[in-house]
């Protein structure tokens, strides 16, 4: 039966190292980040003044730095050509505040560049996988419940490729968030926001940061192969 199937116990076995691995990974980016979000820079640059100094040294003036919503929702909007902080990133001047900022400028330097991976990702990747993750368990369920086809095409197996644009775009997206961070660090030390003796501290928050990413890519990764081994029982 469908349903029972989905419920397979070997299955939801294989999910458990990634729950555990998120929620490890959620608690650790929260975590440092407040940790250093209290400690303030030798320097005293807020995190906007970061931003905005690196952006017009690489004379892209340009790109805005705006002030955006909620804790944690720091961007590089490629399509407006805004890096946007959340409050806390913004306004203080704190390790963590400026780390973050370097980090999403690095995102903008990698757009002005035309750095390959975030290219592919964009301008490829991305608008299949918006759509595979809008729609996948649609037929993913149908698939299971009504063993319906689309055009010849099992509705399950449809359903299983479009949720794997959205693995391929977690696997793609890991060396952009690498390189980003990758440049902050060059950034932020070449350009004096930080001291030497800052560095690790900054480090510390940008790799628990980029844990999130490799944590999001290994649940999908095994939700992919959760699918797989549902479909070749069904």
């Amino acid at each position: 039966m469908p349903m029972p199937l989905m419920m397979s116990t070997q299955s939801l076995m294989l999910m458990i190292p990634a729950i555990l691995f998120t929620l490890y990974a959620q608690s650790k980016v929260k975590s440092t980040f407040n940790k250093y979000l209290q400690v303030r820079t030798l320097k005293g640059f807020t995190g906007s003044q970061v931003a905005r100094g690196i952006l017009d040294r690489n004379g892209m003036h340009d790109v805005n730095v705006e002030r955006s919503q909620g804790s944690l929702s720091d961007h590089y909007d490629p399509r407006s050509k805004v890096v946007r902080l959340s409050p806390e990133v913004y306004e203080r001047s704190s390790v963590a505040s400026v780390s973050v900022a370097a980090h999403e400028v690095g995102h903008a330097l990698q757009h002005a560049g035309g750095y390959l991976p975030l290219t592919i990702r964009n301008n490829f990747v991305l608008p299949i996988a918006n759509f595979g993750s809008k729609t996948a368990w649609i037929f993913i369920l149908g698939g299971f419940l009504f063993r319906g086809e689309i055009m010849g095409v099992d509705m399950l197996d449809l359903g299983i490729l479009l949720f794997a644009a959205a693995v391929v775009f977690q696997i793609v997206t890991l060396p952009v968030e690498f390189n980003a961070s990758t440049r902050a660090v060059a950034l932020l030390e070449g350009n004096g926001y930080l001291e030497a003796s800052e560095m690790p501290q900054s480090k510390k928050v940008l790799n628990a940061a980029a844990l999130t990413y490799v944590a999001s890519m290994a649940a999908a990764v095994l939700q992919l192969a959760r699918l797989i081994m549902l479909r070749n029982r069904r």
